[in-house]
């Protein structure tokens, strides 16, 4: 019997203003950034990236004839270090994989190295963005290859690249973690990827698509297995009008509108509910719609 691949759980992590959202929104070819209030992640929203979108989106995973068992992603944008930390299924963290952004001109901030030790402490595999080369002075693009962007790079440019890059493999260093260029490593399982990009010029963006397929493809196979029982947690209780719901991420099983739930409390007792409208989240959208049954990875 063949054994079902839930979509992998990506949480999409860094300092503030770094860049994760415009990240994001090149993925999803959105622009949430400007509605958000002084371009600051309000809430945690999830992306549904199914894997025809990301073959779409990454022409190299096609390239390549790299086989893909994931159904794709679920993506969640994080806002700060709190909700990440927060964030946890019971024995452990809710994301299996993560995005670590940080701006290649300003380097690791206070709040980047907090997430560095949140994702050591959790053994969460992550590859690093290094976002923002199109603000290295004098940085063009030339080619769609990013490998092959970077060689094209006049002298100094590709000199003043190679000094923030090394300075930031040497701070990564100092955390205990071993980083190269993804072009440059041949073994994932000992060297953390830096994959530079940019969201204003999309460069890098397909490499690092198909770099978390790689990931996924290589670590999670087994943990990616859907189990019988559906399992989620709670982001938040909205209150309507017309009645409270909750936005949810369901990370394991499958769930059916004729389900009860059980919500833990705080004194320890689980509230039981029945479920009166399930909606999941569409794909690369931020809207929901009407299901009889969901299954895992997803939004709620």
């Amino acid at each position: 019997m063949e054994r079902k691949i839930r979509q992998p759980i990506v949480t999409v992590c860094g300092h503030v203003d770094h860049g994760k959202t415009s990240l994001l929104d090149k993925l999803r070819g959105s622009s949430v950034q400007s509605g958000e209030a002084g371009g600051i992640t309000q809430k945690i929203s999830f992306t549904l990236y199914p894997l025809k979108q990301l073959k779409k989106a990454c022409p190299l995973i096609e390239k390549s004839k790299v086989k893909l068992n994931i159904p794709g992603f679920l993506f969640i944008d994080t806002p700060g270090h709190a909700a990440f930390t927060n964030l946890r299924k019971r024995g452990g963290s809710l994301a299996d994989l993560a995005i670590l952004v940080i701006d290649i001109n300003e380097g690791i901030k206070p709040q980047t190295a907090e997430v560095i030790q949140i994702l050591k402490h959790n053994k969460t595999p992550f590859i690093i963005a290094l976002n923002k080369i199109d603000n290295i002075s004098g940085w063009r693009k030339k080619d769609d290859d990013l490998k092959k962007n970077i060689s094209l790079q006049p002298t100094n440019v590709k000199q003043n690249f190679d000094e923030k890059y090394l300075t930031l493999i040497g701070s990564l260093n100092s955390f205990g973690f071993d980083a190269d260029l993804f072009y440059n490593i041949s073994d994932f399982t000992k060297k953390i990827s830096l994959i530079p990009c940019s969201a204003k010029t999309k460069e890098g963006i397909p490499e690092l698509l198909m770099m978390l397929c790689g990931l996924s493809q290589k670590y999670l196979s087994d943990k990616l297995v859907l189990g019988k029982d559906a399992k989620g947690v709670i982001l938040e209780v909205k209150k309507e009008k017309t009645g409270n719901y909750v936005e949810a991420i369901l990370y394991d099983g499958e769930i059916t509108r004729k389900d009860e739930i059980a919500v833990s409390s705080f004194d320890g007792n689980p509230e039981i509910s029945r479920i009166r409208v399930l909606e999941e989240i569409e794909p690369l959208s931020f809207k929901f719609k009407p299901k009889e049954n969901v299954i895992a990875s997803t939004g709620l």
